[in-house]
């Protein structure tokens, strides 16, 4: 019997065709499988990111009734419309009567240009209709709905209309001694709101902010808090991490002392801190005089450092436990024996810590730093409450920035730029934490 030995006269093994299609309903599956997942994450997070993107696109205020909701064509308040406009026709037929010579030749120039662009908005049947329709309801006192009173118009005519009010304004202020002047200023203004135009701006708002010192000290404030607290958050975490996966006497008791602080409402223990930072009673800011931390104990939430170093310290007390329970989890995971194994060849407990201990810790460490850091560059309820942003903006975060250009000036379309701007620094946040600190956790998997 002759063996053939030469690998190149072997027979090929060729794969079976079947192998390749399972590979390929493999993939499918797991696609299938992943779909939901993703799914999900567009619906909660991307998708409320989409949305105050567009917001961003438009100025948006509340304040403003022609700039209250989204808005791509021109429009007419036929409600204000008409209360104004008869009006002011009105008026100033009164005052072109009782004028002379050029006076009186302009005033009837406006009723003119008022009369031509009325005439051209109706010349619209659909807008016609729902005209007469408001009209006859004003003047039988009915309500009007607000669906009712807006109506859609042409470009041309709703820019002619604007320019006729502002030269109505105009000519008003230049012809002097009217005794209706105020008057008909007074509803050339109300009839000018009437035009609501498109408050589409673009880019607008992120040009805007992007050159806004304000919003760069926001970004600075926010930052220099976040890698401070979560810096020392971290050390101190470990150190509390280490302690208590030591075995001892009431180590449970301990382990559940130490989560009291996370586990109190941020708002609470923001409200709690504040009580005990007062320059007049508080114990704490008593204490920091005491001991010359600082020169005044009022100088702790009036002092721009004070105010930071306040929300800082409170930052460190209440989430440090969340970090030293996270590094806890993987410090679980070390195996004793490689302790055991290192002290019987003569390692010292520190070059334990730096060759086992923080090698195989990395990927929890990875897991707490990611988390803490975007929770601390979002912070908002432990700012709001200790200083709400003060003194002088000097601990105002980006967050606290947002909310008040969104809620308490209504500026909806500036809040949500802001927004996304937020959402742009915790992804370049994420990705630097995944490309810099979880290359070798991703290679491992």
């Amino acid at each position: 019997m002759e063996v053939n030995l030469n690998p190149e006269k072997q027979p090929k093994q060729g794969k079976p065709a079947s192998g390749k299609k399972q590979k390929a309903s493999e993939k499918r599956l797991g696609y299938l499988l992943v779909a939901p997942s993703l799914i999900l994450i567009l619906l909660i997070a991307v998708w409320p990111v989409l949305q105050s993107f567009y917001y961003s696109l438009f100025d948006l205020r509340l304040n403003n009734p022609t700039k209250s909701e989204v808005t791509l064509t021109y429009h007419i308040d036929l409600e204000k419309y008409l209360n104004s406009y008869p009006f002011l026709i009105n008026v100033l037929e009164d005052e072109a009567g009782k004028a002379n010579g050029s006076a009186a030749e302009s005033l009837n120039g406006l009723v003119k240009g008022l009369k031509e662009v009325d005439a051209s908005i109706q010349d619209d049947s659909a807008v016609k209709k729902q005209y007469d329709q408001v009209d006859d309801m004003l003047t039988n006192m009915e309500p009007v709905s607000d669906e009712l009173s807006s109506v859609k118009v042409d470009k041309t005519d709703a820019i002619k209309l604007d320019k006729t009010l502002h030269k109505v304004s105009a000519q008003v202020k230049e012809l002097k001694g009217l005794k209706n002047e105020e008057d008909a200023l007074g509803l050339s203004s109300s009839l000018n709101e009437a035009v609501i135009k498109p408050n589409f701006i673009g880019l607008d708002h992120y040009k805007e902010n992007l050159t806004d010192k304000r919003m760069w000290m926001a970004i600075w404030n926010t930052s220099a808090f976040t890698l401070i607290s979560v810096f020392v958050e971290l050390v101190v975490g470990l150190a509390i991490a280490l302690l208590i996966n030591k075995a001892f006497f009431g180590r449970g008791l301990v382990r559940a002392t130490i989560l009291i602080p996370w586990a109190i409402p941020t708002a609470v223990s923001a409200k709690m801190w504040q009580f005990l930072y007062d320059g007049q009673n508080g114990i704490v800011s008593r204490i920091f005089e005491k001991v010359g931390l600082v020169d005044n104990a009022t100088d702790l939430l009036t002092s721009n450092i004070g105010a930071m170093f306040s929300i800082i310290f409170t930052d460190v007390w209440k989430t440090t436990p969340y970090m030293a329970l996270l590094l806890l989890a993987g410090l679980q995971t070390i195996s004793s024996s490689l302790y055991e194994a290192a002290s019987i060849d003569g390692a010292s407990k520190w070059k334990q810590f730096t060759t086992i201990t923080l090698p195989l810790l990395k990927s929890s460490i990875l897991v707490a730093l990611l988390f803490r850091t975007l929770d601390a560059f979002r912070v908002f309820d432990l700012v709001f409450v200790l200083t709400g942003g003060g003194p002088a903006n000097s601990t105002e975060t980006i967050s606290i920035l947002a909310y008040k250009r969104m809620f308490e000036q209504t500026n909806f379309g500036d809040g949500s730029a802001l927004s996304v701007i937020v959402f742009v620094c915790v992804a370049i946040i994420s990705m630097i934490f995944i490309k810099f600190l979880g290359r070798d956790l991703l290679n491992d998997r």
